[in-house]
């Protein structure tokens, strides 16, 4: 009988704690913080894409050394000691070009260690990968606690203090990353062929595009809410409050999914996420001057990430097995978080000084529904 090895909970659980609460100060902060430095529109979208754009390139390239090594974790730690050290060259100077690329090779170990650290975790699960949301919602919990402190805090103290706690906070996740072990279970030998056999089909291809497109309707919030927010007079404090309730409500979903999907099955979970994430950036268009209005389009996060990232990650899972797992979480991050988040920022710190606010936002409620339609189309439960 085949010894069952047991899931490091805590351990796994304080890996995602650390690593979302680094980005509940990046995500909403980040574009203050460039605003602060007297960047304009295009330039702050410019220096966030940058972030996202090496999702593209190096989540792949470290799930191909994960996946014909075997030392997924190795390379986490790897990544995450080369990602705080890298991250502490930002304080010699603030110069577009100097942020550009700090920002740059920063990013590129900093978006190799989660698609690994997740293949690992899955490995731990093994049979029972629908317990996988009660060991990610740690994350969410440390985005809700990080955006939540951040934004009394900036109530108090200058917004310069935003890199020395991200610095902190990656020095954090770094040590924990040392004490995470790796899985001993082996990965299924089922033999898909090339990866290349696997991409071809159209019910992959049009996950990648729903991937994408999905992210590329979030480029306008990651990048410039918090901005927009601010235009509209909300202070510092009920900003992160903001972010810190859409991602609770992401946390309900992350509490009861494991129960939703084999009741509703993956396509009407992902048709009805995709409809209401639409929903969303209409709201927040046309309705931000009505802050209940605002809180509402908030808990549409649970719909819009929440529900949306539980089931691609099961159908990444179910799709990519065997010697391919690692790259298909991998291309995971690198077609939605990469491609499409660099694509969203440029696109909206294009638009956002264009068009403006409200059309930016309409246009990102557009290719939302450009995913339902994909997600009608080829998903099926």
């Amino acid at each position: 009988m085949e010894k069952v090895e047991p899931v490091p909970y805590w351990r796994l659980s304080t890996f995602y704690l650390l690593y979302f609460s680094a980005l509940g100060v990046l995500v909403p902060y980040w574009g203050l913080y460039l605003k602060s430095l007297n960047f304009d529109a295009r330039q702050i979208g410019e220096l966030i894409a940058i972030i996202m754009a090496t999702k593209i390139i190096a989540p792949y390239i470290w799930g191909w050394i994960g996946d014909h090594t075997g030392k997924g974790m190795s390379i986490v730690r790897l990544a995450s000691v080369l990602s705080c050290l890298i991250f502490s060259l930002i304080f010699f100077q603030q110069s577009y070009w100097w942020l550009a690329f700090v920002m740059m090779s920063f990013s590129f170990f900093w978006n190799a260690a989660l698609p690994q650290f997740e293949a690992t975790t899955m490995n731990f699960l093994g049979a029972d990968e629908h317990d996988y949301s009660k060991i990610r919602v740690w994350g969410s919990l440390g985005f809700v606690a990080a955006v939540a402190i951040m934004g009394l805090m900036l109530e108090y103290y200058s917004i310069s203090m935003v890199p020395l706690v991200l610095l902190l906070l990656y020095g954090l996740l770094m040590l924990s990353s040392f004490i995470v072990p790796a899985s001993c279970r082996s990965q299924s030998e089922h033999d898909q062929g090339s990866i290349l056999t696997v991409l071809r089909q159209p019910q992959v291809i049009a996950l990648l595009l729903i991937c994408f497109f999905v992210q590329l309707s979030h480029g306008p919030y990651y990048t410039f809410f918090s901005i927009y927010l601010q235009d509209h007079a909300y202070q510092s404090s009920i900003i992160g409050s903001l972010w810190a309730l859409g991602v609770m409500a992401e946390v309900v979903v992350f509490l009861y999914i494991h129960r939703w999907l084999p009741r509703f099955g993956h396509g009407y979970l992902l048709l009805l996420a995709l409809s209401l994430t639409s929903l969303r950036w209409i709201l927040t268009a046309y309705l931000v001057a009505y802050p209940l209005a605002i809180v509402f389009a908030q808990l549409l996060h649970a719909a819009s990430f929440g529900v949306f990232h539980a089931v691609a990650i099961s159908l990444f899972h179910q799709t990519f097995v065997g010697k391919h797992q690692g790259r298909g979480q991998a291309l995971y991050a690198s077609v939605s978080f990469g491609a499409g988040g660099a694509a969203g920022s440029l696109l909206s710190g294009l638009s956002w000084g264009l068009l403006g606010s409200t059309q930016t936002f309409l246009m990102a409620a557009v290719f939302a529904f450009i995913a339902a339609l994909l997600s009608w189309r080829y998903i099926k439960n």
